[in-house]
């Protein structure tokens, strides 16, 4: 049930945040009294259109796991996605490029939300913390209590599923499903419940590297701009290096996409004005594109599933990069209905659950009420979007509060 990197999965959109515009320094040249978020190019404080690209990502990805490749989808189908989809299936091919997408979205989001401001002094009588390690403290709050709560459930309730004696997928060891409560499966050589859930261990990465550099010391712009510089740099040398360890911790194939959103996060806050932070944006762009193409490209194979165009899987990431972008300079500012934030809350949990569980509905569907290909497909997403919606009312609404006060307790 393993999940090779950049061919058979997509990041999480890094747990639903609340995407707001934040407050910004005065800029010379800029009119002060302007409020952040029309100057951000929003009447709305939260940027709705970031949702939806989510959950456009997240359908990308989906409708690559369903009829972009083979292994377990075959099973459900009965033969190849490429004979139900002939037409399609190349296309669905392309969908795993929303991994890229996913990545710029976390980058620019993760900025956003640990851009924490200066912490007020605590009486030491009450928190003897300094104002990092509270900083510190609030960010990783944050993170696990977004992550852990729908992860939790999409791994008991896939375990349960494939337990079940007519499902044809087999459940992993009890032993193998605690370790994956953990989601550190993969540096531990676990096998995972969930397949895509080794981009979470990706996410994870860029959270401690992003806390330890700026949320621990606080942010400013010229230590976002030192984190970037300084991470394109040691990932390009960790790539020369070939240390296993480096690209453990670096991930010089992920790391342009990460910092491509940090880096247009910086447009979103300081302008589009903003020389270094364009640069930032430009060369992981640069890099970012190499990466996938090296990733997803082969030379023309009658035993392949698919054949990817050079000129297609850049033109997918120069897109994902073009729309978040649009974005952070406000060129999106009308996409601003409320159905979108809706749509960005039910990504995250339809990200976890929709591989797996989609097997059994396709197989349940397509060969046990005979729907057609395109009817099971569209039926299939719909249900899991339904699924996403009960996890997030019932498991990441209540208990993602209660987490977060259980990390970090208000004094």
């Amino acid at each position: 049930m393993t999940t090779p990197p950049l061919t058979t999965g997509a990041p999480p959109p890094a747990a639903p945040d609340p995407v707001t515009t934040a407050p910004r320094p005065a800029i010379p040249g800029r009119s002060v009294g302007v409020s952040p978020a029309r100057e951000a190019g929003g009447g709305s404080s939260r940027l709705r259109a970031l949702d939806g690209l989510r959950l456009l990502a997240a359908l990308m990805v989906a409708a690559y796991h369903f009829g972009g490749r083979n292994g377990e989808i075959s099973q459900a189908w009965g033969g190849s996605p490429a004979h139900q989809f002939p037409t399609a299936a190349p296309l669905f091919a392309y969908g795993c490029l929303g991994v890229q997408i996913f990545f710029v979205i976390s980058g620019f989001v993760i900025c956003l939300s640990g851009w924490v401001p200066p912490v007020a002094h605590h009486h030491p009588s009450v928190d003897r913390a300094t104002p990092g390690q509270r900083r510190l403290r609030a960010f990783v709050a944050s993170r696990i209590s977004r992550l852990y709560p729908a992860y939790w459930a999409a791994i008991l309730l896939v375990t349960a599923v494939f337990a079940l004696p007519w499902v044809a997928y087999k459940a992993l060891p009890p032993s193998e499903v605690l370790t994956n409560l953990t989601m550190l499966q993969q540096p531990l050589g676990v096998d995972r419940v969930l397949g895509v859930c080794w981009t979470l261990w990706a996410e994870m990465r860029f959270y401690a590297l992003f806390a330890l550099c700026v949320v621990l010391p606080g942010a400013t712009r010229g230590r976002v701009v030192l984190f970037c510089a300084g991470w394109t740099l040691a990932a390009a040398l960790a790539q020369a290096a070939h240390q296993p360890f480096l690209d453990t911790v670096l991930m010089p194939e992920y790391a342009p996409f990460f910092i491509g959103g940090v880096g247009l996060y910086l447009l979103h806050r300081y302008g589009a004005r903003d020389p270094i932070a364009w640069a930032i944006v430009l060369v992981s762009w640069l890099i970012g594109q190499h990466y996938a193409v090296a990733g997803l490209w082969h030379a023309p194979s009658a035993t392949a599933f698919s054949y990817r165009s050079t000129a297609v899987i850049i033109a997918i990431v120069t897109l994902g990069f073009a729309l978040v972008a649009a974005v952070a300079l406000g060129k999106l500012r009308w996409a601003n209905w409320r159905w979108l934030t809706v749509a960005g809350a039910l990504t995250y949990p339809f990200y976890l659950v929709h591989e797996h569980l989609g097997w059994v509905v396709v197989r349940a569907l397509h060969h046990g009420l005979g729907l057609p290909s395109y009817a099971t497909l569209l039926l299939t997403v719909a249900l899991m979007l339904l699924l996403a919606w009960v996890l997030h009312r019932f498991v990441e609404r209540p208990l993602t509060p209660v987490l977060r006060r259980s990390i970090n307790p208000r004094r």
